[in-house]
Parts: structure tokens; C-alpha cells; sequence
């Protein structure tokens, strides 16, 4: 008659988990400091009329004030129309870029990801000199000369209502892409060479492995850089505040400039942090949508 198995007893290492602890100790100290901390205080500095030197809570009054706002509304709007216009451009460019790198030699895609990613590690404030450069009104200016040798005439392009907007669509169109391009060539080499192969066989062309093959094999990857790009553009405030202040006549105000002005502008912080925490709220309900409708046959 066999006897019942003893239950093993299973060691509690606890010098690892000490270890393990202390590792992460320094990353959860810095994620206390400059993460948790900011959006806890951004929580309660929207239910005050923040002061330095004693605060009054108002409750809902910074939020109500906020919905009244006609800015608020023209900002969220002008955010919308700057995302619309540049994040399924960007995807498309960084996807068209990867599938040309693709055939190249190892050290020429090399060469071609430093090219292409060397933007995204160079100065905002450098390339904004250059883009203002560019955009110069007179007839020297870079884009003004171009248009010029098709018969258009001078635009003032960050003082007109009409182009300012499309100028700083223009720039991010014409930006750095390397980060996405580099992420997608990743996901382009990730793909099983099998599978080209039966497509050969069957006799499918360039087109037809691009949409049954490549397309859906990157819909994870195209997913992840749509909501990363949606909430990057969201969050944009570097390229409107230094090429154009949010003018003229608030047309390029996004809604980072527009919290970064009531907070460091008119010192108005209990609104700013009421405005901070709507972004978020927009952010991630669309992000909420985007997985719902665009993860359902995404596998990972």
C-alpha cells in the first residue's frame, strides 16, 4: 500500500526578495516623486483657488469655469484638427520608410535608422530656429522662395490664421519619424519568410504580399504607434509655443499651451490642474476606443 506524498515545503527566500526590493527601490522612488506625487497634488490643486501660502477649496468651481470657457473649447478642437492631420501621415511616411529600408543591406538600414532617428535626439528649440527659418515671411524665407517658382505669392505663414495651423502640420509631417520607423522595420524583419515564400508560390505580387502579409502582421505594431501618437499629439505644446504662442488669435492654442498658460502665465494653478486632468480624461477615453475597436483582431 503506497503512503499519501508528503506536501513539499517550499523555502521563502527572503534574501532575494530583499534584493529584489532594493533593485527597484530607486525606480520606485523616482515613479513617487515626479509621477504619482504631481497628478495627486494636480487632483486636489483643482479643487482649490491655489495660493503659495494657504489655499481655499472652491470645489467644482475650477472645472465649471473650465467647460464655460469658449479658449478651452477652441483649444480642444485645434488639438483635434492638429492630430487628425498628422498622426495618420506620420504612420503612413514611417511605414512607407521602413518598407524601402527593408531590402537594403544590414548596414545600410543601419545607416539609414541613425539618419532618420538623429532628429529625434537633436534640440526642440534647435529645429524650431530652423522651421522659423523656413516659415520666414519675406521673400527670402525658405518656403516663400519655393513657392514663389510656381507663381504663389508671399504667405505670412505663423501670422495668418489661415496658415498657421498648416505650418505646424507641415512640421511635424516633415519631423523626425525615426522612432516609429525604427519600430516598424523591427516588426517588418519579425515576419516569418515562410510566408512571403507561399505567396511566391501562388504568384502574389508586391501588393498583394503588402496587404495579406505585411498589413495584417503589423497590427499590433500600427496599433501601438497610433494610440502612442494620438496621445503624443494630445499632449504637443513645444512646437506651438515656440513658433507661434498660440496665435494669431489663439488659432494654433492646443491644450498643453493653454494649461501651461493659466498655470505659469496667469498664475492660475487650481484651473490649470482642472484643465491637466480633463486632457487625461480625453487621453485616455480615446485611447479606451481605439483598443476596443481597433484591438479586436490584434493578437500579441
Amino acid at each position: 500500500m503506497t503512503q499519501p506524498a508528503k506536501p513539499v515545503k517550499r523555502r521563502k527566500i527572503r534574501g532575494d526578495g530583499a534584493w529584489g526590493y532594493a533593485f527597484i527601490a530607486v525606480a520606485l522612488l523616482v515613479y513617487a516623486l515626479f509621477t504619482a506625487y504631481p497628478v495627486i497634488s494636480a487632483f486636489i490643486i483643482s479643487f482649490q483657488k491655489y495660493r503659495p501660502l494657504g489655499s481655499t477649496f472652491i470645489g467644482f468651481d475650477n472645472y465649471t469655469a473650465t467647460f464655460k470657457d469658449p479658449l478651452f473649447w477652441k483649444s480642444v478642437v485645434n488639438t483635434i484638427v492638429y492630430t487628425v492631420l498628422t498622426v495618420p501621415v506620420a504612420l503612413l511616411l514611417s511605414f512607407g520608410v521602413a518598407i524601402l529600408i527593408l531590402p537594403l543591406k544590414k548596414k545600410l538600414q543601419t545607416t539609414f535608422k541613425a539618419i532618420y532617428y538623429l532628429p529625434a535626439v537633436a534640440s526642440g528649440v534647435a529645429l524650431s530656429v530652423v522651421w522659423l527659418w523656413i516659415f520666414d515671411p519675406m521673400p527670402s524665407g525658405i518656403l516663400n522662395k519655393l513657392i514663389s517658382y510656381i507663381g504663389i505669392s508671399n504667405q505670412n505663414w505663423l501670422g495668418s490664421s489661415a496658415t498657421a495651423m498648416f505650418s505646424l502640420v507641415l512640421m511635424a509631417w516633415l519631423s523626425s519619424h525615426g522612432t516609429s520607423i525604427i519600430i516598424y522595420l523591427a516588426a517588418l524583419l519579425g515576419i516569418d519568410e515562410s510566408y512571403y515564400e507561399a505567396a511566391e508560390l501562388d504568384g502574389a505580387n508586391f501588393f498583394k504580399k503588402l496587404w495579406y502579409i505585411v498589413i495584417p502582421c503589423l497590427k499590433p505594431t500600427t496599433l501601438f504607434l497610433l494610440v502612442t501618437g494620438v496621445i503624443g499629439s494630445f499632449q504637443v505644446f513645444q512646437n506651438a509655443y515656440l513658433m507661434t504662442g498660440g496665435g494669431p488669435d489663439n488659432a494654433t492654442t492646443m491644450v498643453g499651451l493653454l494649461v501651461f498658460n493659466n498655470a505659469f502665465k496667469y498664475f492660475d494653478f487650481g484651473k490649470a490642474a482642472a484643465q491637466s486632468l480633463i486632457l487625461a480624461f480625453i487621453i485616455a477615453g480615446i485611447s479606451l476606443v481605439q483598443f476596443k475597436f481597433l484591438g479586436k483582431e490584434v493578437e500579441y
